[in-house]
C-alpha cells in the first residue's frame, strides 16, 4: 500500500527573541515584566505590598527593573516600573522601592549570574505548602518541573531586612529553579522574566495540587527515573518561556495600557 506524503508546512517552534541593541532588550524585559505583575494580580498572587518581580538589567547588569511600593499590581505599566542599583538606592523611576525585595533579590542576582529574573510572592497555596518545610513530590507532569530542582529554606523567621538572610537564601537556592522558605513563601528564577513567572505560576498550582491530594489520603508518587526523565522534558528554560507565551499574549490584547 502507498503511503501518501504529508504536504502538510512544518510550523516551527516559537524562539526566544534575540536583540540587536541594549535598547530593545531593556524595553523587552520591562514589558515582560510589567505584564507578569497584572497576570499575579490576575491570579491573586499578591497580597498587600507583599510580592514583587524584578529583572536584571541588560546593560548595568548589577541593577534590576522592579514593581514600586504603593502601586497595586492590577494597575502597574512599563512606567511605573523603577531601577535600582546594587545598593538598593532607585536610579530611574520617582517612586520607593521595597526594601525586603532589594534585601532577597539583590543576593538572588549576585549569586546567580545566569538568572535574569526573580519572583517572590506570599501566595495562598505557597504560604500553605512553605509552613510543611518539605520540598514538593513528583506527583504529576507539572510538579516534575521542579523534581531535584528546587529546595527549602528552614530559617525564614527572622528578620527578612537582614542582608544576612538574604545571603542565606541565595546559598540555599544554590543552582536550583526555586526555593520554598519556611512559614513564608516562595521563589523562582528563570534566564527570562517569562520562564521566572511561568515557573512560580506552575509552582504555586503544584503546591495546590498536593494539598488536594494529601487532604484525599495518601497519593502515589511517581518512580525515580520517571520524574527524573520528565524534569528533562517539562523543566527546561525553553519549557518555561514557551509556556508563558500564551499567557503574555493574552494580558497584552486585554490590557494593551500596561505597555504605556
Amino acid at each position: 500500500m502507498r503511503v501518501r506524503k504529508n504536504n502538510m508546512p512544518k510550523l516551527d517552534k516559537p524562539k526566544p527573541p534575540v536583540f540587536e541593541c541594549v535598547e530593545d532588550e531593556r524595553l523587552h524585559r520591562k514589558q515582560r515584566l510589567a505584564a507578569a505583575i497584572r497576570l499575579f494580580d490576575r491570579y491573586d498572587l499578591n497580597e498587600g505590598t507583599d510580592g514583587h518581580i524584578t529583572t536584571r538589567d541588560p546593560e548595568f547588569t548589577d541593577h534590576f527593573w522592579i514593581n514600586p511600593l504603593g502601586i497595586d499590581f492590577s494597575e502597574i505599566r512599563v512606567s511605573n516600573l523603577i531601577l535600582v542599583n546594587k545598593d538598593g538606592d532607585v536610579v530611574k523611576g520617582d517612586q520607593p522601592v521595597n526594601r525586603e525585595a532589594f534585601a532577597i533579590h539583590s543576593h538572588i542576582y549576585e549569586a546567580r549570574p545566569d538568572a535574569i529574573a526573580t519572583v517572590y510572592a506570599h501566595s495562598i497555596y505557597g504560604k500553605a505548602w512553605s509552613s510543611l518545610g518539605r520540598p514538593l513530590d513528583p506527583l504529576n507532569q507539572d510538579s516534575c518541573a521542579f523534581y531535584e530542582d528546587h529546595s527549602v529554606f528552614h530559617d525564614c523567621t527572622g528578620d527578612v531586612l537582614d542582608p544576612s538572610v538574604g545571603k542565606q537564601i541565595a546559598e540555599t537556592l544554590g543552582n536550583h529553579k526555586a526555593v520554598i522558605l519556611r512559614n513564608h513563601g516562595m521563589l523562582t528564577i528563570g534566564h527570562s522574566v517569562d520562564e521566572a513567572a511561568w515557573w512560580f505560576l506552575n509552582l504555586e498550582r503544584s503546591s495546590q495540587a498536593q494539598l488536594l491530594a494529601e487532604a484525599a489520603g495518601r497519593p502515589s508518587i511517581l518512580e525515580h527515573n520517571t520524574a527524573r526523565l520528565t524534569q528533562t522534558q517539562v523543566g527546561t528554560h525553553f519549557n518555561g518561556w514557551c509556556c508563558f507565551q500564551p499567557l503574555y499574549n493574552r494580558i497584552v490584547r486585554e490590557e494593551p495600557d500596561l505597555l504605556e
